[in-house]
């Protein structure tokens, strides 16, 4: 890797700028903004975990979908629990299993969010030509899987 390469330089620049507007007072400003509820956009994390696997995801896949160990992942998922967020249900063929779901008031505060973050991203590039935008989400999105792939806990022999 050359540590000077400009694009890299201005690609990590990019995405520090990106987490802070992505940070927790952000969010919150923008939730308000909207005039939707301020929810602690850690549990906003586990939201969207389980949003991407409704019906099929554990706590163990929050852990994952986080980065964070095991305990933490349990932690959260009680708050979003006693938050009326997310309810426990046990798996029909496995009763040991318990699986997460969305509420209805998740639900809405996810629509909500998805909507903000929607204006928030169609106005930051209203004046792109839709070649631009296209071109873009289609990096951006290739960007994310191979950064995932390159930065996944391995064993230390296969790095």
């Amino acid at each position: 890797m050359k540590d000077s390469d400009p694009a890299i330089v201005a690609i990590e620049r990019a995405m520090v700028a990106i987490r802070r507007s992505q940070s927790r007072r952000a969010l919150n400003k923008l939730a308000a903004r909207a005039g939707g509820p301020a929810v602690d956009p850690t549990l906003f994390g586990v939201l969207d975990a389980v949003e991407a696997r409704e019906g099929e995801v554990v706590v163990t896949d929050i852990a994952t979908a986080l980065g964070v160990d095991q305990p933490r992942a349990s932690r959260l998922v009680a708050r979003a629990v006693a938050e009326g967020l997310v309810e426990r249900r046990a798996d029909q063929t496995d009763a040991r299993r318990i699986h997460l779901h969305l509420t209805a008031t998740a639900r809405t505060t996810l629509d909500r969010a998805h909507a903000n973050r929607r204006a928030a991203l169609d106005a930051a590039t209203a004046d792109w030509p839709d070649g631009d935008r296209t071109e873009f989400a289609r990096l951006l999105t290739r960007f994310v899987a191979d950064f995932e792939t390159a930065t996944a806990d391995r064993p230390d022999d296969a790095r």
